[in-house]
């Protein structure tokens, strides 16, 4: 069993880590070399592409935008749905469960069904060709998403503590902020960074709602690399490597967070 596993682990690893090895080394070739070897190693460890991505495109201004969308989007929405997931916790009887199933309701809807309504929402808004509407859409979005992972875990917590401090004269204000969020750091890590990852690489929204080149965000900008008839795959795998870069820093050092707030829940009783 142990050798069976090693070899279905050192094919999965093959499965992921030889694409990357091509975008990487893409990164370095001409586009003829790509259409000549793309297997090969490049003839040189020349950075132009690097060079051309940020000289040739606005690439900074793409990438200031999608970190001010995933900045506020993150953050925001972490805030409202902790508030909603304390509330939904501290409420007995009926009342909270109704409020949960209302907002995990919005998980049922496929994003792709509220396109329609939601473009003319945003249209009559005047909130179209701006981050603020992008901002707000990813609030609305995600939010469902976010109060049902930190609800399972404040559900978790145990009352006591909370009656503890209801005695010693707390108000709920001050148990949210003194309780209830510090115990509830792993899964709101886990929940940020499932969150980053969605709004930083999410192109549908941009699509929809951005046409304006100064509003642009990464993964739309990189479709400027994709033609009709012709594709600049050298361009194109660098600007998917520098989108992609953040996201793998940030893994890698929030990873342990990451792991503590799915298995945070499970020891309790």
């Amino acid at each position: 069993m142990r050798f069976i596993r090693f070899i279905l682990l050192t094919l999965f690893a093959l499965v992921v880590i030889i694409p990357m090895m091509i975008v990487v080394l893409t990164t370095f070739k001409s586009t003829s070399e790509v259409f000549s070897n793309i297997l090969g190693l490049p003839s040189s460890l020349s950075f132009k592409n690097y060079v051309s991505i940020f000289t040739e495109q606005p690439m900074s201004r793409y990438f200031m935008n999608s970190v001010i969308v995933t900045f506020f989007s993150v953050t925001l929405t972490l805030l409202f749905a902790t508030l909603i997931a304390y509330s939904v916790t501290r409420m007995f009887g009926w009342i909270g469960v109704i409020i949960f199933s209302l907002f995990t309701l919005g998980m049922m809807v496929p994003a792709q069904v509220n396109m329609i309504p939601l473009y003319q929402l945003v249209y009559n808004l005047g909130l179209t060709n701006s981050l603020l509407g992008l901002i707000l859409v990813n609030i609305a979005v995600t939010m469902p998403v976010a109060i049902f992972i930190i609800t399972g875990f404040m559900k978790s917590i145990p009352k006591s503590l909370f009656e503890a401090a209801t005695i010693d004269g707390a108000s709920e204000f001050k148990m949210y902020y003194k309780i209830a969020l510090p115990l509830s750091l792993p899964s709101i890590a886990a929940t940020a960074i499932f969150l980053c990852v969605m709004h930083w690489n999410d192109l549908l929204y941009p699509l929809l709602f951005i046409t304006n080149n100064d509003y642009k965000t990464l993964p739309l900008a990189l479709l400027e690399f994709q033609g009709e008839y012709a594709t600049n795959y050298p361009l194109l795998f660098t600007g998917v490597l520098i989108a992609s870069a953040p996201m793998i820093l940030a893994y890698l050092f929030l990873q342990r967070y990451f792991i503590a707030g799915i298995t945070a829940g499970s020891v309790k009783g």
